[in-house]
């Protein structure tokens, strides 16, 4: 005599025939051999931090996510937003007091929040690079350590592609040592001037970092300079009223787009009251609207202070039609 016992593999249901014994007679699955639930579009991520995997032993499908969604893999990294932090490593748990801190967190947990592009400002002090808002004796952390966190994110998220862009008051032979130095320049990639990879492309190159500076450029190859390859809007507001789409620096056919959104005091600090509504959608995601159809190009990089209030990274997943 044989009796049916029902369970669930993997999402799908399997019926199993046994005898007497227990031992099992016959199986059947529901699913039609595979697992359901997951479409067949999706890029094969081999189970590589960055992908999710449904399924198990030989019967698995992998979907591959790109900076966290898998839509974003096959667009070039110029097509896509990236949420970004002004002064990124002025951060109150790093140490800057409140005068001066631009964030609460620190990079390595702005990275696991999901910021994809960091705006650092890069000084020289007592023989050692550091990063600084304003004067270093105000707060500051160093740059290798930074770099090595970056290194470490990119190391444990190996589908993610970040960007560095620098405010830089040191030499390019100066950030170049850094990098050697941290082996993150094994990451980095250098832009020929042509058509941007795909976010895919990117991390099948190996070359998931991309180096941008104010003053600097090249040599080496992959520290470009910022406004060779990109343009901004205006940085100093202190009403959300004030805020326009104008062209500040670079030329507005260049690849790359800096929306500047923040908002200081009245003597030019950072302004964390002000932040929940200046980051929320209605401000935040009105303006980047209206700056990509005034410009006629995504804001590659939506930067921020105090990120961690508003909506910064629902606005930059409209921007990316997610």
């Amino acid at each position: 005599m044989r009796r049916l016992v029902a369970f669930v593999l993997s999402g799908a249901l399997v019926l199993v025939a046994c005898s007497n014994s227990g031992d099992p007679a016959e199986v059947q699955g529901s699913g039609g051999g595979g697992v359901g639930g997951l479409g067949s579009g999706g890029i094969s991520g081999g189970g590589a931090a960055g992908s999710d995997q449904a399924g198990s032993g030989g019967d698995a499908t992998a979907v591959t996510l790109c900076n966290g969604h898998e839509q974003l893999c096959l667009r070039r990294y110029d097509e896509v937003a990236f949420a970004a932090t002004h002064n990124a490593h002025a951060a109150a748990e790093s140490g800057f007091p409140p005068a001066n801190a631009n964030h609460r967190s620190p990079i390595a947990e702005q990275l696991e929040d999901g910021v994809r592009a960091l705006l650092l400002d890069v000084y020289e002090e007592g023989g050692e690079t550091r990063l600084c808002h304003g004067p270093c004796a105000l707060g500051s952390v160093p740059h290798r350590d930074t770099l090595l966190s970056i290194r470490k994110f990119l190391e444990e998220n190996d589908h993610d592609v970040v960007s560095l862009l620098y405010e830089d008051y040191v030499g390019a032979a100066v950030i170049e040592s850094d990098f050697v130095a941290t082996d993150l320049v094994s990451y980095v990639y250098a832009h020929d001037g042509g058509q941007w990879p795909t976010l895919q492309e990117m991390h099948d190159m190996g070359q998931r970092l991309v180096v941008a500076a104010q003053s600097a450029g090249p040599p080496p190859a992959w520290l470009h300079n910022l406004w060779d390859i990109a343009f901004d809007t205006p940085y100093s507001f202190n009403s959300p009223a004030e805020f326009t789409c104008d062209l500040n620096r670079g030329e507005s056919t260049h690849q790359l787009f800096l929306l500047n959104h923040w908002v200081g005091t009245a003597l030019g600090l950072p302004d964390p009251a002000s932040a929940a509504d200046v980051n929320g959608e209605a401000i935040l995601g009105m303006r980047a609207a209206e700056c990509r159809t005034q410009t006629g190009h995504i804001p590659n990089f939506v930067a921020v202070d105090f990120y961690e209030q508003g909506d910064l990274f629902k606005v930059v997943d409209t921007l990316n039609g997610l």
